[in-house]
């Protein structure tokens, strides 16, 4: 009797996840901290002050508000190039400036952690494809992103996005979103974020299957 013997089923592929850089790093500890102290049972509420103070500053100059510095404030080893005119803020400090402020945004009465690990822009996006009822209105706005000639148009349309996320409490990583922003910036930056951000949001995205309901994945618990 021939016995007909299966092969080995291939193993599943690993998730694509990138790595944060140090001033990334940075940034998810302080976010991390920040959000622990949200989430407590009972919401400490300097931590309750201090987001609505840091969505006060969307779209506002690095260093507005002094007594938001524990959020705010970059170490002089990641501060990097400074512009010659002390009123310019550094691409560290503005990076900086804006996730932690964007983050306010996602973050606001939600119960969830809208910071979480390794879930860079593109992925929270394609989640959000598959998550929202008129999922061409997330295209079209991704894709502004994506040709956006100026680091404050940029930030527009991610406001926009931030706010998309925020209502269906799909999470981001915020460092990730600093490191990327920091690029951003840069002269010769631009077409590499817009790339990796792209890479990701074909990644995440099931074959065969634009539209489909959104996964367990986006609603990680705390580790």
């Amino acid at each position: 009797m021939t016995v007909q013997v299966d092969p080995p089923a291939e193993p599943a592929p690993k998730a694509w996840v990138r790595r944060r850089d140090d001033l990334g790093e940075h940034v998810a500890k302080r976010i991390g901290a920040l959000q622990t102290r949200l989430l407590w049972d009972m919401p400490q509420p300097e931590a309750v002050s201090a987001l609505a103070r840091l969505r006060r500053g969307l779209g506002r100059t690095p260093g507005f508000d002094f007594t938001l510095e524990r959020y705010l404030q970059v170490p002089d080893h990641l501060l990097g190039y400074r512009p010659a005119d002390d009123a310019e803020a550094s691409d560290a400090e503005q990076a900086v400036h804006d996730a932690v402020t964007l983050y306010a945004l996602h973050q606001q009465s939600r119960r969830a952690r809208m910071h979480v690990e390794g879930r860079g822009l593109g992925r929270a996006l394609g989640d959000l494809v598959r998550a929202s009822g008129g999922p061409e209105g997330v295209r079209r706005r991704f894709a502004a992103l994506g040709t956006a000639s100026t680091y404050q148009e940029s930030i527009h349309h991610l406001r926009s996005l931030i706010t998309m996320l925020r209502e269906h409490q799909i999470p981001l990583d915020y460092g990730l979103l600093a490191d990327d922003l920091q690029t951003l910036r840069h002269p010769d930056g631009r077409s590499t974020i817009q790339a990796i951000w792209g890479r990701e949001f074909f990644r995440s995205r099931p074959s065969n299957r634009a539209d489909a309901p959104v996964t367990d994945s986006t609603q990680e618990e705390p580790s």
